[in-house]
């Protein structure tokens, strides 16, 4: 298959490069910076440089492709709600481009557009005050014309070497403050799953293109709590572990801490029996000690 992948260089669009390419298919990948791309030139990949907002360049890039693979996302969460309907806008863009042709969007979405507090699934109704459901409503829009589109869920920690998110933040803050540290109680549990779990499942989606409108969630670790994640990064570490009260969240955590408080547990199970998807690789607390 020929598949475009919207950021190509990124931590999760790499990874979904690499399967692709591996399982002999022909990507084409958008990035922001060709100097970025090297490495993709020289595995075969047809580069296109430009952003997810130039709505032209989207189109012509799909024109001569079999699936598109959207995992480009800004996450500056300084503008976290301008990057969402920006976001929508490419989905959007990208979903009218396929009308008519049965070729299918995999677009990347978050568990925690879903409401906290309880183990959700894929038929949960997402918070409709989340900002980053704009996105979901944008498939279901493009999905309503026809165009087969799977959303792919990511747990709140994609885990992996490289990780520059939620783990990946919560070790680099306990190495600079010589502290591992949860929010109260720390019994709000994060959803997980390996990088590379995760850019199969895109690709799997991709490869299989069911019809509709699909959501599937990439969870492998349903919840860890968050002071279990805090104690094994302080082991790792080798700094102390304990709980901060809400008022020092903010300081500690820095963006962080708009998250370390929430509950995002998930079941993918689904998304296993749709897509005969099975995690195989390191869960988050085993991950810990050869990668970070």
């Amino acid at each position: 298959m020929r598949i475009f992948v919207t950021g190509a260089t990124g931590f999760i669009g790499s990874a979904v490069v690499s399967e692709l390419i591996s399982e002999g298919h022909q990507v084409r990948g958008l990035v922001r910076s060709a100097g970025k791309a090297k490495d993709l030139v020289a595995r075969g990949v047809l580069v296109v440089e430009g952003s997810v907002d130039d709505h032209a360049l989207l189109t012509r890039s799909i024109e001569e492709v079999d699936a598109v693979i959207h995992t480009a996302f800004d996450h500056d969460f300084s503008k976290f709600a301008d990057n969402c309907q920006r976001d929508r806008r490419a989905v959007v863009a990208m979903g009218h481009a396929l009308l008519g042709t049965q070729r299918p969007l995999v677009l990347a979405s978050a568990i925690g557009v879903l409401p906290g507090g309880s183990r959700t699934h894929e038929a949960t109704a997402p918070n409709p005050a989340h900002p980053r459901v704009a996105s979901e409503r944008a498939a279901a829009e493009v999905a309503a014309l026809g165009v087969g589109v799977s959303v792919v869920r990511l747990a709140p920690s994609v885990h992996g070497p490289g990780d520059p998110h939620f783990l990946g933040t919560l070790v680099k803050i306990a190495r600079e403050t010589r502290l591992s540290a949860w929010v109260g109680q720390g019994r709000n549990r994060w959803a997980a799953v390996h990088r590379l779990d995760a850019a199969h499942l895109f690709c799997l989606a991709a490869v299989r293109n069911p019809s509709g409108l699909n959501f599937f969630h990439a969870v492998d670790d349903e919840g860890i709590a968050l002071s279990q994640i805090a104690q094994a990064i302080a082991s790792h570490v080798g700094v102390p572990a304990r709980s901060l009260p809400a008022a020092e969240a903010a300081q500690h955590f820095g963006w962080l801490a708009r998250f370390v408080g929430e509950d995002i547990a998930s079941s993918s199970a689904r998304t296993r029996a749709q897509l005969d998807w099975r995690p195989t690789h390191s869960s988050l607390l085993a991950d810990l000690a050869p990668s970070y």
